[in-house]
């Protein structure tokens, strides 16, 4: 099959009248079901999310992205998502929280917004919990609300039985001109297990996979399937601009380590697809297993729970002095969140401190309440550029020593409020998570540092 020249693939956005409402659990019942059938699914989750991708991407066997207008703007949405999805049959876009919420009053940044932007049909899924008639007046609303947006069908959801279910068909019937395109039964066999930031990421435990099995069963019995490829036509095209993720032929010979494992798998794609395109190679390696670093160049910490596995990562004891030893001798280190903690000296969490690397001097703890969550704009205080990302964490930093700090808060808090970007020897580690087309310049300003070592290290060597 060749690629499309413009974006005509099949989608549908699956959005819900706010948060907590089921439409994670359709997203990933519905590419399953799909896939089963033997079509080439590739989903999406709308804003910044690693856990969701990661279902997503086990029950298509296809790798999940995010689209985000904060962070890509438009052009981006829009390119990513047809490149992406080219070679697709169809393609399923999860919202998230509420259809029209957004982070500015005008909802440029909401699911109805990327729904238009990729003139893409919406199916509204309803948490039906003690509800019948009013359900009608909440769909007619939304379908209002905005008419530009398509919402063409709704999926009832949490439904507590056949009589509920009579009562909320025959309501919608009556008031509404909306199409009904499945009814989900009250299940707890539809939960997916979760922890303070979220569900549980799919590759951290074998035994969920099961789940994802489970929620494709219940959905392609009680969702309308055939339906949904027929709405997912109604789309228009419209041509891409150039842009690509395929990799270069590596030239550089330059080798990055990423962490990549149950304590640190939050990376978007596009990230290690950037640097792949400057000729890097990506080497993964496991914190909890590896007992020493592979023969790198650099170092990439991304985010993660460590806190959950900082019995484990203390008790690696080599690899913890090897990633030190690397610090020390300026290897250029970048890390984001989980890595950040990582590398610090140590983790508390609910009374107990565990060594971590010891590369940065500042000790990280755990707290109750959320520290940051939101889009953050961060100012590059060497090259003044905008750099657009967010941030999300349950931590703070305690007894931070002499550093610098790269980046300046314009929107977020950060490390302190004002700044973020820990610059420590050749190290640069952040609250921030950054995506390659929020901060276009990140990926060659870190192959530019990693040359520059290794530059310096021939010499020095030489001498």
């Amino acid at each position: 099959m060749s690629p499309n020249n413009s974006l005509s693939a099949q989608r549908i956005v699956i959005s819900a009248p706010h948060g907590r409402s089921g439409k994670t659990t359709v997203s990933i019942g519905l590419s399953s079901a799909l896939s089963r059938r033997g079509l080439r699914v590739q989903p999406f989750k709308k804003g910044p999310d690693y856990i969701d991708t990661s279902w997503l991407s086990f029950a298509t066997k296809t790798q999940s992205r995010n689209l985000d207008l904060f962070m890509m703007r438009e052009d981006g949405v829009k390119n990513l998502f047809g490149m992406a999805s080219q070679y697709a049959d169809i393609s399923i876009i999860e919202g998230n929280t509420g259809l029209y919420d957004s982070v500015d009053i005008e909802g440029k940044n909401s699911t109805a917004n990327l729904a238009r932007v990729l003139d893409a049909p919406v199916i509204l899924v309803v948490d039906t919990a003690r509800m019948t008639r009013s359900i009608a007046a909440l769909v007619n609303g939304y379908m209002n609300f905005e008419p530009d947006i398509k919402i063409s069908g709704v999926i009832l959801n949490n439904v507590s039985g056949s009589r509920h279910e009579a009562k909320l068909r025959a309501a919608l019937e009556h008031y509404s001109a909306v199409e009904v395109l499945g009814s989900i039964p009250r299940s707890p066999s539809l939960g997916i297990p979760e922890r303070h930031l979220g569900l549980i990421p799919q590759g951290e435990n074998s035994e969920l996979l099961s789940v994802i099995e489970n929620i494709g069963d219940i959905v392609e019995v009680n969702v309308n399937i055939d339906r949904i490829i027929e709405v997912s036509k109604n789309v228009s095209s419209f041509q891409l601009s150039a842009f690509s993720f395929q990799p270069a032929i590596s030239k550089s010979g330059i080798k990055i380590g990423v962490a990549m494992d149950r304590a640190f798998s939050f990376y978007y794609p596009e990230n290690l697809e950037a640097l792949k395109n400057t000729g890097a190679e990506i080497i993964f390696f496991n914190t909890l297993e590896d007992r020493y670093l592979p023969d790198i160049d650099a170092l990439y910490i991304g985010g993660g729970f460590p806190e959950v596995f900082m019995d484990e990562l203390d008790g690696n004891e080599s690899l913890r002095r090897d990633i030190k030893n690397a610090v020390e001798n300026h290897m250029p280190v970048y890390a984001e969140c989980g890595g950040l903690m990582y590398l610090s000296r140590s983790i508390t969490w609910s009374g107990k401190t565990r060594k971590m690397v010891g590369a940065i001097p500042c000790d990280t703890e755990m707290t109750k309440r959320l520290q940051a969550h939101g889009y953050v704009i961060l100012q590059d205080k060497v090259s003044g550029l905008e750099i657009r990302g967010h941030e999300f964490h349950y931590s703070r930093i305690r007894n931070l020593g002499d550093v610098n700090f790269l980046y300046k808060v314009i929107r977020g808090k950060g490390i302190d409020g004002q700044h973020d970007g820990i610059a420590y020897k050749n190290v640069i580690a952040s609250y921030s998570h950054l995506h390659t087309m929020g901060a276009p310049q990140w990926a060659e300003d870190f192959i530019d540092r990693i040359v520059n070592h290794k530059q310096r290290y021939r010499y020095k060597m030489a001498v």
